[in-house]
């Protein structure tokens, strides 16, 4: 195995299990996120909770297709996806550095992403290198 391909591997196993931890502990409906939702969007505990298992879902679906797959758009979605969950932490009050050590829940998925090539055209987002 080259070095770019055993690099992916690593990034892709990486992602998947980012993705997969974080969707397992979506889909348990861990009180602190649904503490965060709420206070993001002001919604109740229970809408919060419903709001969390669904995207528990979608961590989960993109857990495995980066692992099987990994389509250049869903990495996109991986990367803004990683930021954002990394920002939250501040914008509820935890400290920044909680932001600064979750770097990686956007950072490998971006080297992913980039290590298959930037799409040249609309399509190209829609396939896996």
């Amino acid at each position: 195995m080259n070095n770019t391909k055993f690099i992916e591997w690593v990034l892709k196993i990486a992602v998947a299990g980012e993705f997969m931890g974080h969707g397992v502990f979506a889909l348990q409906g861990k009180a602190q996120w649904i503490s965060w939702i709420g206070k993001m969007i002001g919604t109740a505990p229970e809408t919060a909770a419903q709001i969390l298992f669904v995207v528990g879902l979608m961590d989960l679906a993109v857990a495995l297709i980066v692992l099987v797959k990994p389509i250049r758009i869903i990495l996109l979605w991986a990367t803004l996806w990683g930021f954002w969950t990394a920002l939250v932490r501040p914008l509820v009050g935890e400290p920044i550095w909680d932001f600064v050590e979750r770097w990686v829940n956007w950072g490998a998925p971006l080297a992913l992403l980039l290590l298959q090539g930037w799409p040249q055209s609309a399509k190209e987002w829609f396939k896996a290198r």
